[in-house]
């Protein structure tokens, strides 16, 4: 274990000998993923249901590491796709965003006048 996430997740994947995502099925690993996702999502709504705070850390940091190790085995720098999103959401204001329900008025991002999403168009790894 490391102080880098995604070191970490990559170490994993070498471990068990997971390979890197053959572009050929791209779409089906991504599908088959984005049902992992959903599955922790579930474990997430179960947690909250039922108060069981362990289940709750458990689920968050299972739908990261499943978000994450996604990524890496689609040959994606995990840690420059960060770097970029924490730049463009540094540059995100406080406020209120009318298109997302946010009925107990928790503090909100909001992209202001000119700002630019990230641009990952030199990091896709496999989704090329």
């Amino acid at each position: 274990m490391t102080d880098n996430f995604a070191q970490d997740i990559a170490q994993m994947h070498d471990h068990y000998g997971f390979p890197k995502v053959d572009p050929s099925i791209v779409k089906k690993f991504l599908e088959m993923r984005r049902d992992f996702i959903q599955e922790e999502l579930t474990e997430l709504d179960v947690a909250i249901k039922n108060n069981v705070p362990e289940d709750i850390v458990d689920a968050l940091i299972d739908i990261a590491y499943v978000a994450f190790g996604t990524l890496d085995l689609l040959n994606i720098n995990v840690n420059e796709a960060w770097d970029l999103v924490f730049q463009a959401n540094m540059q995100k204001q406080p406020g209120v965003n009318m298109k997302r329900r946010n009925r107990h008025g928790f503090p909100d991002l909001i992209k202001p006048e000119g700002w630019s999403a990230p641009d990952h168009r030199n990091n896709l790894g496999g989704l090329k």
